[in-house]
């Protein structure tokens, strides 16, 4: 029997920064199969240096060096890749990178994404708003080319009250806001609909919501501020998000917390998912 497909996702806040703290360590002793990366904030030469000629490396840099960037390595040669979302006058490089695998005679389709974070009343925010229209009218589209699609990443958005441990406190700060939520409300169905998370709203699917069940977090971001991550006071704003014949071949989740607050490498958490494809 083949192995489960193993697809790991994590915004790096920097991937030099991250393998300077211990990710190369995690990553070779995780046995990852595709990995997305977010805030890579470096350059392709960088990736191929740090992760090694054992990957196939896919990445889309920013326009302004320096900032956000995604990128998607691999054990399995992508057959194609695709980096453009929405309308060609919004700039989302180094935001949306599309790629096909195919693994085992299926064709899978990843996703590794980063969505603005945003700030209420500013530009940034209307950045985020169209960011998220787009993202919204590409999924139905992943979901007609390939049946096995995944949109991972740092979403920036906590969906519901159990995704955020201070909700009350950030009912009207972005990445909490009725405004955003709406958008997974249309992806996943809402929470009181009866099939959310299960073929409700676009069709697609929270894994880890699904795997973890109804829980508070886990949480997959914490600030490096205070005793936040002592705490426990997080954000989930890192997912999975799979069509609905993926995530039923779902056998394995988790978010690598790392052990203690000095032993991060980023301030967010990898999530792992295993498919059986």
């Amino acid at each position: 029997m083949p192995q489960p497909l193993r697809i790991a996702s994590v915004n790096v806040n920097g991937v030099r920064a991250a393998f300077r703290k211990g990710m190369g360590d995690w990553l070779e002793n995780r046995g990852v199969d595709i990995l997305a990366l977010q805030e890579v904030r470096a350059s392709s030469d960088d990736l191929e240096n740090l992760l090694g000629s054992e990957w196939d490396i896919l990445h889309d840099p920013a326009t302004t060096k320096g900032r956000a960037g995604v990128a998607l390595a691999s054990r399995h040669r992508a057959s194609i890749h695709r980096v453009d979302l929405g309308h060609p006058d919004f700039d989302t490089a180094g935001r949306w990178l599309e790629a096909d695998y195919e693994v085992d005679g299926s064709v899978i389709t990843v996703v590794s994404t980063y969505v603005h974070s945003g700030e209420v009343g500013t530009p940034k925010q209307d950045d985020k708003y169209k960011f998220l229209d787009a993202m919204t009218a590409r999924m139905p589209e992943l979901a007609k080319h390939s049946e096995h699609a995944v949109v991972l990443g740092d979403l920036n958005v906590g969906h519901r009250t159990l995704d955020i441990r201070n909700w009350k406190g950030n009912q009207k700060n972005a990445g909490f806001l009725p405004e955003e939520r709406a958008y997974f409300d249309r992806i996943l169905g809402a929470e009181d609909h009866p099939r959310y998370n299960a073929g409700a709203g676009l069709g697609w699917v929270d894994v880890g919501r699904k795997w973890a069940g109804e829980v508070e977090g886990p949480y997959s971001w914490w600030s490096w501020r205070g005793k936040a991550f002592d705490n426990d006071s997080g954000w989930r704003i890192d997912y999975q998000l799979a069509t609905l014949p993926l995530a039923e071949k779902t056998v394995g989740y988790s978010i690598d917390r790392a052990a203690a607050w000095d032993e991060r490498w980023s301030d967010h958490a990898p999530v792992v998912a295993d498919y059986a494809i």
